[in-house]
């Protein structure tokens, strides 16, 4: 496997990694070296190879279509690794670093996997460091569309994480037969359940768990606030995660006087903040509907479903259909402040109405949405190479 960031964390990464270990797969996984973890590691995800990568050519990689050093520095580490090992698939985690795939794929006679966790072009193109001067001049968006559309036919086998990309890659003339959707489930053997407390009225909380960029749709939320706060309906926002759109959001929040409304908590793992999954009315995903937002899930969705928090979601295709098809919340327009806000009071004066979206969406994950299912499409999808 081929993974351009430090490894762990990496949930999904992490679950395909043991499915595969305990379906008597050797699995070696190539990425970046953070700080002082070993550069080889025998851990129980697998063999981690690490590899130190500099600042410059780390921020090379947003222009390696058009300049090479980024590939170059791969070619290296994937040379290096494929002289020690006999390997039989590479597998490739997301879009830039499929040309190396390819490239060890005809040199060495090994199975091309391209593992897409994201629309990476519209990806790219939302970001904020390919919109400065700069990257607008190391990235073309135009490019990238041609990439992808390229690595996707070369590949043999791709996997992406929801039906809604499927038919996307699809759309590039790609035969379905060649796509298998193994989505960011919730590994239950490591969620434990949470025992939901009464709802309250005297202070609705509602959580938000996640990265904060301005995709993330955070700032919409806060001015669902203050449309609130102006009405007399006194909630809580417990803002759980961190990103380059934090200091944004401070800012917001002061200029709309909602400090006694939004607990800004930073970044904190899953085990400090089960209290807030416990006390939380609602569970908010709010992302900015978009091409990338369209075809992709955060693996956050199912541990709210799993801990039984009814959910409000923006517009984006998948959490739509998630939500619908397992009856654990209602959806809004994502850059719609004021229905987010009519939405909330309705609850905040009904708070029995949220009963009714929690053990449907609990039972969902135990059925359907969980890793033991994704996994073993993974592991089906590996079987079939044999």
């Amino acid at each position: 496997m081929l993974l351009d960031h430090p490894f762990p964390p990496d949930t999904r990464v992490e679950n395909e990694m043991k499915s595969l270990t305990k379906a008597g797969h050797e699995v070696h996984i190539a990425c970046f070296l953070k700080g002082n973890e070993p550069m080889y590691e025998e851990s129980v995800y697998g063999i981690i190879h690490r590899r130190k990568v500099s600042k410059f050519m780390y921020k090379a990689s947003v222009g390696v279509l058009k300049f090479p050093f980024y590939f170059n520095y791969w070619r290296s580490y994937v040379k290096e690794l494929f002289s020690q090992y006999h390997f039989d698939v590479i597998h490739v985690h997301d879009l830039p670093l499929a040309k190396v795939g390819f490239e060890a794929k005809c040199k060495y006679g090994v199975r091309f996997i391209l593992d897409l966790h994201e629309n990476w072009p519209v990806l790219l193109q939302l970001s904020a460091h390919t919109n400065t001067f700069l990257g607008k001049l190391l990235s073309s968006n135009r490019q990238w569309v041609q990439y992808e559309k390229k690595m996707c036919g070369l590949a043999d086998n791709i996997i992406v994480v929801v039906d809604e990309a499927k038919a996307r890659v699809c759309g590039l003339g790609v035969g379905p037969e060649k796509v298998t959707v193994v989505s960011n489930t919730l590994n239950i053997d490591q969620f434990d359940p949470i025992e939901r407390k009464e709802f309250k009225t005297d202070k609705f909380r509602m959580l938000y768990v996640g990265g904060i960029n301005y995709h993330r749709g955070i700032q919409y939320v806060i001015r669902a606030i203050s449309l609130l706060k102006e009405k007399g309906i006194d909630v809580q926002f417990d803002l759980v995660g961190d990103g380059r759109y934090l200091d944004e959001i401070k800012r917001l929040i002061e200029e709309l006087h909602v400090q006694n409304n939004v607990v800004v908590h930073g970044y904190k793992h899953y085990t400090q903040i089960c209290d807030l999954y416990e006390s939380a009315n609602v569970a908010l995903i709010p992302h900015v509907k978009s091409g990338h937002t369209d075809n992709t899930i955060p693996h956050k969705i199912f541990q709210y479903l799993y801990a039984g928090i009814p959910m409000l979601v923006s517009n984006c295709d998948p959490l739509v259909r998630i939500v619908n098809e397992t009856h654990s919340g209602v959806s809004y327009c994502y850059d719609h402040p004021d229905e987010l806000a009519s939405l909330i009071a309705g609850f905040y004066a009904h708070p029995e109405s949220l009963g009714d979206y929690i053990h449907q969406g609990r039972q969902a994950v135990v059925d359907k949405y969980n890793w033991e299912v994704d996994g073993a499409k993974l592991v089906k999808l590996y079987g079939s190479l044999a």
